[in-house]
């Protein structure tokens, strides 16, 4: 028998208005949205990618915690960052929340919907 299949949300206006779920867990795999650095409680970004990043992975480890996961869960990782000049000041962050866990990663430079978001973090989370 298959196993249910669970959506989270953050409240997110764009959950609703791009029509997807910030999260959707089927079995022991949970597969995590593209999460940009607003501070969901307030709907502020930061300048800083440094400090959108580390919002990115407040909100993972929020919904994964929700989900039943851990951010040791993570098995796999994509970043998509606006601009390459920026990778530097975001590298820290990422070992700062991944360094130990160290998933397969793939990361891409392209334009992000708004101008303002600087980095969108989107993830796979195993716990088998």
């Amino acid at each position: 028998m298959p196993s249910p299949r669970r959506l989270i949300s953050t409240g997110s206006p764009f959950e609703k208005t791009m029509g997807y779920s910030r999260a959707v867990v089927q079995g022991d795999w949970c597969f995590v949205s593209g999460v940009t650095g607003y501070d969901y409680k307030t709907m502020v970004m930061p300048e800083a990618i440094a400090a959108q990043a580390h919002n990115c992975f407040g909100t993972i480890a929020n919904v994964l915690d929700e989900a039943g996961f851990e951010i040791t869960d993570i098995a796999r990782v994509q970043y998509t960052v606006t601009d390459r000049a920026l990778v530097s000041e975001l590298q820290p962050v990422l070992e700062t929340h991944l360094g130990d866990i160290r998933p397969a990663a793939t990361m891409v430079i392209a334009d992000l919907i708004e101008p303002q978001m600087l980095v969108e973090i989107e993830v796979t989370a195993y716990r088998g």
